[in-house]
């Protein structure tokens, strides 16, 4: 690893942002990476935890399912104490669902996802809480993700280079720029409740459902939908694979087994701030209602909580039900080409499988700035422990 002095600033605390320090600091830039939180206090410590192959959206956009399965087999070698390879099944409830059956195996199949039909006997074999009157079952290869485990998995191998400094609890309050660049930012640090000013050579907008805040601090208009969705939780684990209904992309149609827990999620609205994400009464009943349609038993589990949170779909919306068809894709804007600012990158949308993809495309755009060469690692190499985070010495403001 060669090293440079080149100062980075990632702002966002989140699965991409933390990835992205970890991919730049292997390649030899100096980066900050300033949260107003703790790590992972956004997006990435609330969603359900799908280790997606990409089967759900290979009826919808092959190029993305099939990212989807490439990064899932990236993310399993690399880091193993933060998944569960446990499978996924797609199962057919009723007639309509049926007509999806032939054209989704076929559509897994061109996205070079392994998707199989098995006999419905050993479907309920898998998975026995499965509404036995299913009418048929797709085995594909889903998992499930520990989100703060993987994350911060690549926060310790970030601070193991030397080359990173984590600041929590720290919010960028204002964006300073001259001519056609950012000179600094100005950050609140909440513990000390003092400002400081911070220089970098180039900074990187990595803050999710926030990023159009950010921008347009810089005076920067960018397009993120913030669109919370409603998840529910309870105790026990009613399915060991990951169960999807098959059918057009919806609400509250994927069981997701985390730890001792199951998670139906999820639902879907659009908002204009990120921050206020209650959850709406009805949801709690749409969600029993719904997972009990693929477990009968699911609601005489115990009631564990439910929450939501704002995925950060890149694009405008026009209406509530428009949102659903925002690509789930994300988009690495260099804001020098549309917004005459150089020294900015924004990453948008996305999903957490594909965390690492996306820091990988911000940090090849970083290098081609500053004409370095080096290539990503962060495909071949095994993350450290989450653990070594803490024993390290790592955890704090640094």
């Amino acid at each position: 690893m060669a090293q440079n002095s080149i100062h980075i600033v990632i702002i966002g605390g989140g699965g991409t942002a933390i990835a992205t320090m970890y991919d730049l600091c292997l390649r030899g830039f100096k980066v900050t990476l300033i949260e107003r939180g703790e790590l992972t206090s956004g997006t990435t410590g609330r969603h359900h935890g799908q280790l997606h192959c990409g089967a759900r959206y290979a009826m919808g956009d092959r190029n993305i399912a099939r990212e989807c399965m490439h990064e899932s087999s990236i993310l399993r070698k690399i880091a193993p104490q933060s998944i569960e390879y446990n499978m996924g099944m797609f199962i057919s409830l009723n007639d309509e669902d049926m007509q999806y059956n032939n054209q989704f195996i076929e559509a897994c199949h061109e996205a070079d996802i392994p998707a199989k039909q098995i006999p419905i006997s050993l479907a309920l074999e898998y998975e026995k809480e499965v509404n036995p009157k299913i009418k048929s079952a797709v085995l594909v290869p889903d998992g499930t993700i520990d989100p703060w485990r993987l994350a911060i998995s690549f926060a310790a191998g970030a601070m193991k280079t030397n080359n990173a400094t984590i600041r929590i609890y720290s919010e960028v309050i204002a964006i300073n720029t001259k001519s056609n660049y950012i000179d600094s930012i100005i950050v609140k640090d909440y513990i000390s409740n003092k400002e400081d000013r911070i220089k970098a050579d180039y900074y990187i907008n990595a803050t999710g459902a926030w990023a159009g805040k950010i921008a347009s601090m810089a005076n920067i208009k960018l397009d993120v939908t913030p669109s919370p969705g409603t998840m529910l939780a309870v105790k026990g684990r009613i399915s060991n694979m990951v169960i999807s209904r098959l059918h057009k992309a919806g609400d509250g149609d994927i069981v997701v087994p985390q730890r001792k827990l199951s998670i139906i999620g999820s639902t879907q609205w659009i908002s204009d701030n990120p921050d206020i994400n209650l959850v709406p009464k009805e949801d709690i009943t749409f969600l029993k209602e719904s997972a009990s349609k693929m477990f009968p038993n699911f609601n005489k589990l115990e009631f564990h909580t439910a929450w939501a949170a704002s995925r950060p779909l890149f694009g405008s919306y026009k209406n509530d039900k428009d949102v659903r068809e925002l690509s789930r894709d994300f988009a690495a804007i260099d804001h020098s080409k549309k917004d005459n600012i150089n020294n900015m990158i924004s990453i948008v949308g996305g999903k957490a499988t594909t965390l690492r993809a996306m820091a990988e495309i911000v940090s090849n755009l970083i290098c081609e700035k500053f004409n370095i060469n080096e290539k990503c690692k962060t495909d071949s190499i095994i993350l450290p422990n989450y653990k070594l985070f803490y024993k390290g010495g790592y955890h704090g403001r640094k």
